[in-house]
């Protein structure tokens, strides 16, 4: 179960099936964004405990079982852990609540995202052919690719979506027959500690799953070099994951890089010709932009509209997202929670007064809440701000803001639409709103980023990718590519027949 004494908490790291504390012994309280207060401490690993953990992770590929476990037994163990995810999702929802300020119902929803995944690459690997036949052109030569784990994977992720993004790593990595070194995000890591002990329930051999809990200057960047890791891969910001690539380069291993988004949600006024596709239309807005506080990688924070039905677009999205209810995400009626840190909260103000020195027009919020009963004078909130009249020169514009600020943009023409758009150096995911079957089709074909929603925004489905193009990075999550980016081909030619070649005279 999920529930742990002080001092195991204190000892999150787990290596070699053993939970330990760091090897400095220090500490890291972690704090509620809802009120500021510490409510769990765990152990700040450093990069001794990196160091420890990946040679553990080595032996377990090396000398274990898990690599030639068969392919039905690794999913029959990814269904059980599934299985475990559904019975504790109240406490993981409830966690998840707690560490990252989303809302119970959020947290409740990304427990059950984590389930279909674990569910999802178990049977996938479970279907799979044992390898694909290359014909040689005789009957003597038997020719087959077959795909066989990376190795060592160090697993990097973000405090946004702290066990669903660690689930479209691990579960593919243990799918492939990998073993792993996991470092959640320092600000909120504890549902992957308690995702590595329901691996550990589940079956899982000793040394397969690693944790070490510890900041990214240390921890990260010590695992995206070290020597015994054959594949990192990393979600998080550009900045950093510049940095993971730099030091993964020396050892030429395998990168895969889940980088930021600056997503346009391209609405046209045909969309908005009838009352309840103009109400769909303004809701999609205010979920692109505002669930979470708009702390998510594919956050519609670019409203690209058409002029024709700009001013009352704009008029009714702002009347709403006055009316949205903030407060701790485990309160009854809360739709929106507070941001991860005041750090993240301080860097969303500061995006909001720079647009407003460049002429944006504030429509609504930019500014902290008053304190309420749901809503602790010490939280981390922070009003759903919309910004008019902005332009592409505005550094709210053009970089990850990842708050709940929304940027309007006005559009004449489809080209101009869509040059709009593209204009960015992300290209992770966008949308487009329209009525006219083709028009939805040019669009989603000329918009150059990973995922495009034809009305609609945020769904995801296991089974397709989900990556990015330009600056929002190189890798590859769900999907058969998901599976993919843990495996190597190996390509096995057998001559039945053999035969001396007799080049050299002997």
């Amino acid at each position: 179960m999920v529930g742990s004494t002080e001092h195991q908490a204190r000892q999150s790291i787990h290596m070699a099936g053993q939970w330990l504390a760091a090897a400095s012994g220090a500490t890291r309280e972690i704090l509620d964004p809802a009120d500021g207060e510490p409510f769990a401490v765990v152990a700040e690993g450093g990069e001794k405990d990196a160091d420890l953990a990946v040679e553990a992770a080595r032996r377990a590929f090396d000398e274990g079982d898990w690599p030639r476990t068969p392919a039905g037994e690794r999913a029959a163990l990814l269904r059980r852990v599934a299985d475990l995810l559904v019975r504790d999702r109240e406490e993981l929802g409830l966690l998840e609540s707690r560490d990252a300020g989303k809302t119970l119902e959020e947290g409740r929803i990304d427990i059950d995202c984590v389930a279909d995944a674990f569910r999802y690459f178990a049977d996938l690997v479970a279907a799979e052919a044992p390898g694909r036949v290359v014909d040689a052109g005789s009957p003597d030569v038997h020719s087959v690719v077959v795909h066989e784990p990376v190795g060592v994977c160090a697993l990097i992720t973000p405090w946004n979506y702290p066990l669903l993004q660690a689930s479209w790593k691990i579960a593919p990595a243990l799918a492939a027959g990998n073993t792993f070194v996991i470092k959640p995000s320092e600000i909120t890591p504890l549902t992957t500690v308690a995702l590595i002990g329901l691996l550990a329930e589940a079956g899982l051999p000793a040394g397969v799953a690693n944790i070490v809990t510890g900041p990214g200057h240390s921890v990260g960047a010590r695992l995206s070099e070290h020597p015994g890791v054959d594949l990192v891969s990393f979600t998080g910001g550009l900045v950093s994951g510049v940095k993971v690539a730099q030091a993964a380069a020396p050892t030429v291993k395998k990168v895969a890089l889940e980088l930021g988004g600056k997503n346009p949600n391209v609405v046209f006024a045909d969309a908005c010709a009838t009352k309840e596709g103009f109400d769909t239309a303004v809701d999609q807005a205010l979920n692109a932009a505002f669930i979470h506080s708009g702390q998510v990688c594919s956050a519609g924070g670019r409203l690209i509209v058409e002029e024709s039905v700009r001013d009352r677009f704009v008029a009714e999205l702002a009347r709403r997202a006055e009316r949205i209810r903030l407060g701790r995400g485990t309160e009854d009626g809360v739709e929106v929670g507070p941001m991860v840190s005041e750090q993240q909260r301080a860097r969303t103000e500061a995006y909001v007064a720079s647009a407003l020195a460049e002429g944006a027009v504030l429509r609504c919020g930019g500014k902290r809440p008053d304190p309420a009963p749901e809503r602790p004078a010490g939280g981390y909130f922070y009003e759903p701000t919309v910004l008019d009249h902005c332009h592409r020169e505005m550094k709210a514009v053009r970089e990850e803001v990842f708050g709940p600020v929304l940027t309007v943009e006005t559009f004449r023409t489809e080209d101009e639409a869509v040059a709009l758009a593209n204009d960015t150096e992300y290209g992770l995911a966008g949308a487009v709103w329209t009525t006219d079957p083709g028009r939805a089709r040019r669009v989603a074909g000329r918009l150059r980023h990973g995922t495009v929603w034809i009305n609609d925004f945020h769904p995801y489905l296991p089974q397709a990718e989900w990556g990015g193009f330009g600056k929002s990075g190189t890798g590859r999550e769900l999907g058969p590519a998901g599976l993919a980016e843990y495996r190597e081909a190996k390509h096995v030619y057998q001559n039945l027949a053999p035969q001396p070649v007799r080049w050299f005279a002997g």
